[in-house]
């Protein structure tokens, strides 16, 4: 049996040793799960969501009145008279509200729902971001570890060649030469191969950032299947018509719009009403007269008009509306920028694709002619560093298809992201999906908090 066949041979021996770890190999679809749940980025823009959210019980506020209640309670003495220790208390209701504000506030309203929205929008792109960063450190760590296997082969193979050489030598049938070559290409097979294994560990340190855990026997498998779009346009369509960054840079119009008519509306007039009831519980009375308990209540109306304000409306309108139009430029960017995710990503997908067929054609013929070159060797046709230059140039092949096959799944998955469907719901992953639409319901009941006093 050649030297070449007997690597092979071990290589297959290490691939059916393996196969018991990998009937409980990590599949992609549980790392993608496991980062769902743990991953913190995704936590941040979910609580960013809420935070967001209350802006709208803020903003409504300002339609709905203020109640109040107040107890107060004084003594006092008067020189030469006898002390009374008995304190004077009054109890008391106000009722504050506006009745109009030259519809100042429903344009707040509509602005803090629009931003509420884009950052529901931010969390489905902040979702796709940590996905596609695990497609890719789970990618890497296969690509790595098969990289670490193929140079550890790279390695038994040229430790081989330096045994053959300086047996032909002691013989006579070889030369320093030869065992020279042979060594100075296990140096650098063993340089490589360190190279390999330092970057397969930098892989499962990204993996466990974004996963949360260390990977577990990675399994290749897995299938995209109508997420895929068709074609480079029905991909660019799907993209600038759900792609998260685009509905958010949406929302973000429509915030601008409504802080342009807030800022418009605040140069108006506003129309406030004022109540209260109160009544005196204990003590004396006014001017030490006997207390008197009778509720006694006032209401009053404010009509405020502004005529000038020192620049400030009007500086704040034209802020408002240099906002509106950069929100706009804003959108255009965000748009431009994902289409040209989408056509990189589907270009990068159909180069690996060519890569990988024009690198299974390659090995195949290299392959064949390192066994050539060997048996060549042996029978005194070729020479040693014949032999080193066929299994550099087959191993650097080897490396190429790995290269590529990574490269297409991560394209794929970069493809999907791109068009705005690598999410939770999309996969399908068992997991509850939280939007954050329950929390903005409950924040929408602004009269939750008379409830909560019951």
């Amino acid at each position: 049996m050649s030297i070449y066949r007997r690597v092979r041979a071990g290589a297959l021996a290490l691939v059916f040793c393996s196969l018991p770890a990998l009937a409980h190999a990590e599949t992609l679809r549980e790392a993608l799960t496991s980062a769902y749940v743990n991953n913190p980025s995704i936590l941040s823009a979910l609580l960013e969501v809420k935070s967001t959210a209350e802006n709208i019980a803020m903003a409504k506020s300002a339609k709905l009145p203020t109640i109040g209640a107040s107890v107060t309670g004084s003594n006092s003495y008067t020189f030469g008279q006898p002390f009374d220790a008995t304190p004077q208390v009054n109890v008391g209701l106000s009722y504050n509200q506006t009745i109009f504000d030259n519809f100042k506030s429903d344009a707040d309203i509509e602005a803090a729902r629009a931003i509420t929205e884009a950052s529901r929008y931010s969390l489905q792109n902040s979702e796709q971001n940590v996905f596609l960063a695990v497609v890719q450190a789970y990618w890497n760590v296969i690509r790595d570890t098969q990289l670490v296997q193929l140079r550890q082969e790279n390695v038994n193979f040229y430790q081989a060649q330096v045994k053959s050489a300086q047996d032909r030598l002691d013989i006579g049938e070889g030369t320093k030469i030869d065992v020279s070559q042979a060594q100075a290409r296990l140096a650098q097979g063993t340089a490589s191969y360190q190279s390999a294994v330092a970057s397969l560990t930098t892989s499962q340190a990204t993996y466990e950032r974004y996963v949360g855990h260390k990977p577990r026997n990675l399994t290749s498998s897995y299938k995209l299947g109508t997420l895929m779009p068709k074609s480079l346009q029905s991909a660019i369509d799907q993209a600038v018509s759900s792609h998260p960054g685009i509905l958010a840079a949406k929302a973000g119009i429509r915030a601008a719009q409504a802080n342009s008519d807030s800022a418009n509306a605040a140069f108006g007039p506003t129309l406030n009403f004022t109540s209260s009831i109160g009544s005196s519980v204990l003590g004396p009375g006014a001017m030490g007269q006997p207390n008197d308990p009778t509720p006694r209540a006032s209401a009053s109306f404010s009509l405020s008009i502004p005529i000038y304000g020192g620049g400030r409306y009007g500086s704040a309108i034209r802020k408002a509306n240099i906002g509106q139009i950069k929100s706009e430029v804003d959108a255009l960017a965000t748009r431009d920028q994902i289409k040209e995710s989408v056509i990189s990503a589907w270009s990068s997908l159909q180069n690996a694709e060519a890569q990988i067929t024009s690198a299974n054609t390659a090995i195949a013929s290299g392959e064949l002619s390192l066994e050539g070159v060997v048996q060549s060797r042996d029978v005194g046709q070729s020479t040693t560093l014949d032999v080193l230059n066929a299994q550099s140039e087959l191993t650097s092949i080897r490396e190429g298809l790995i290269q590529a096959t990574t490269g297409k799944a991560i394209a794929s998955f970069a493809l999907v992201a791109a068009t705005g469907r690598l999410t939770a719901a999309d996969l399908g992953l068992d997991v509850k999906v939280n939007t954050g639409e329950d929390y903005i319901a409950n924040v929408e009941d602004v009269w939750q908090e008379l409830r909560s006093l019951d």
